[in-house]
This record gives structure tokens, C-alpha cells and sequence, in this order.
């Protein structure tokens, strides 16, 4: 999916919510675990109730890895599941060089055939070069991450009094346009989101940290919109796990669409559709 289909459906939905896939076997509702697939009837019910909503699904691929190859096809079948229409990122934080990247590359775009990844910038251009080589597919760098130990490295000040996610997103910004890169900003430090933002004013952000770790919707967006909105804001465990009972999947709809609504609000204030 290129930039343009992927803001064709922000304008048609209303919306740049991302539904994070991290289904856990342990936290599914009970009922579930009679299919020979709960993992994949679970996925299916979430993805049903949502797709009205949800511009992007993200399955972050340890809750699958886990399972080992029956994990795997779980996450196959999640994949051919999901609406064309929707916009696929394959959660999987790779970050090596040389043949394993082209492997990496080649699984995720090729074997899976997911719109994005997730990769840790960390070893440089050749860990993200090889991604790059695939039409309209996308690499989305760890940046600025919500956790608490992002301050351990990602602020590490240089001596020009730069942090260090600073340099990575001056750098990174070389290796590739905005029609093939995104970065993953936290919504747990909005304060940093504006400063990015001028740092990156044409890339788009995958914002985890709305929902369960408290990040704030509103401030998020002001500070982080561009000329094609350029945010996709995760919810995960708020949408998936509003309800470990038999009516989870209409639980999760109504979260996803109350997150919608507040999108379309804040779109339409921004720019006027």
C-alpha cells in the first residue's frame, strides 16, 4: 500500500486507529478454546468487529512466535484475513545486517505479505537497507518509544546537545523518503512529539501508548498532524481485552468506535472532512 491509498482510507474512515493484534492464548475468553484455532477465531471476531473503524492492524508477532509453528499459522491466516483495504504492520522489531536483513525482508514482504515492519535502527543503513527494496512496502524505526527504559539510550545527549533519537532521525532520513519510512513515536512523552514532528514534517508516526498505558488522544494528535494526517494511533489491549467474556468482540467494537469518533472529531478540526 502506497501513501496515497493509505490516506485515501484515513479520509474514508474518519479514521487513523491501528488495532494492535497481541492475542495472548492465555487472556482469551474461555468459549474460545474449543476451535482448533482460538488464536485465529479470536483475531477473526476482533478484526469483523472492528474493520468499520480500523485503517490498520498490527499483530505483534512474539504473542504468535510463542506458539511455535502452529503460532505461525495462526498469524498467516490472521494476515489473509484482514481487509485489503486495511493497512498491515507486522510488529516484529528486527534490527541485523547482511543476509539475515534480506531474509527478515523477504518473510514479513514476501512469505507474509505485510504493507510494514517494525526495525530497531541500531545497526545502522545495511540492518534497513534490505527492506527497502520492495514497492510499496514500508520500514516504521524504533525512535522514541513509550517505555521507561527508552531514556537509558534513546536520550543520550551528544555533544552538539542533541539527543540521540535526534541523530538517528537525521540520519535515517537519508536512507529513504517518507513514501517508504515511518517512525514509532511514543504517546507517553507528547512533549516530544511536536519537536519531532519538525524534525520529520512529511513522515507518518505509529503511535503506540493510547488506551491501557494512558496516552492522551487529543494532545497526540495536535502535535503530531501533518498535510495527510501522518499518525496511525495503536490501541491494543483497550480495544482487544474490554471484555474477556462472550461478548468481547462487541466490546471491542465499541471501543474502537468510540476512539474512531474522537478521530473524526479531531480530523475534522485539522482538516475540515
Amino acid at each position: 500500500m502506497n501513501r496515497e491509498q493509505l490516506f485515501e482510507q484515513i479520509k474514508k474512515k474518519k479514521s487513523y486507529l491501528c488495532v494492535g493484534l497481541d492475542t495472548d492464548i492465555e487472556k482469551l475468553p474461555k468459549h474460545l478454546l474449543k476451535f482448533d484455532d482460538p488464536v485465529f477465531e479470536f483475531n477473526k471476531q476482533i478484526i469483523d468487529a472492528t474493520k468499520e473503524f480500523a485503517v490498520a492492524y498490527k499483530p505483534n508477532t512474539a504473542f504468535y512466535e510463542v506458539m511455535g509453528s502452529k503460532g505461525w499459522d495462526s498469524l498467516k491466516k490472521t494476515l489473509e484475513y484482514i481487509p485489503k483495504e486495511c493497512f498491515t504492520i507486522a510488529d516484529a522489531k528486527r534490527g541485523d545486517i547482511g543476509n539475515t536483513s534480506s531474509l527478515y525482508a523477504r518473510t514479513f514482504f514476501k512469505q507474509m505479505d505485510f504493507d510494514a515492519i517494525t526495525l530497531s535502527p541500531y545497526m545502522g543503513e545495511d540492518s534497513i537497507k534490505p527492506f527497502l527494496e520492495f514497492n510499496n512496502k514500508w520500514v516504521i524505526l524504533l525512535i522514541h518509544t513509550s517505555n521507561k527504559g527508552a531514556l537509558d539510550f534513546q536520550h543520550l545527549e551528544l555533544r552538539d546537545g542533541r539527543f540521540l533519537f535526534e541523530e538517528v532521525i537525521n540520519a535515517s532520513q537519508q536512507w529513504a523518503t517518507p513514501e517508504q519510512m515511518m517512525y514509532v513515536v511514543g504517546a507517553t512523552h507528547v512533549e516530544r512529539i511536536g519537536e519531532i514532528r519538525r524534525l520529520a514534517p512529511h513522515h507518518f508516526f505509529l503511535v503506540p501508548g493510547i488506551g491501557a498505558q494512558g496516552g492522551d488522544l487529543d494532545a497526540v494528535s495536535k502535535a503530531g498532524f501533518n498535510e495527510q494526517c501522518g499518525l496511525l494511533v495503536n490501541s491494543s489491549r483497550a480495544i482487544i481485552y474490554a471484555s474477556n467474556k462472550e461478548d468481547f468482540s462487541e466490546a471491542a467494537r465499541n471501543e474502537a468506535k468510540k476512539l474512531q469518533q474522537e478521530m473524526d472529531k479531531l480530523l475534522q478540526w485539522w482538516y475540515h472532512f
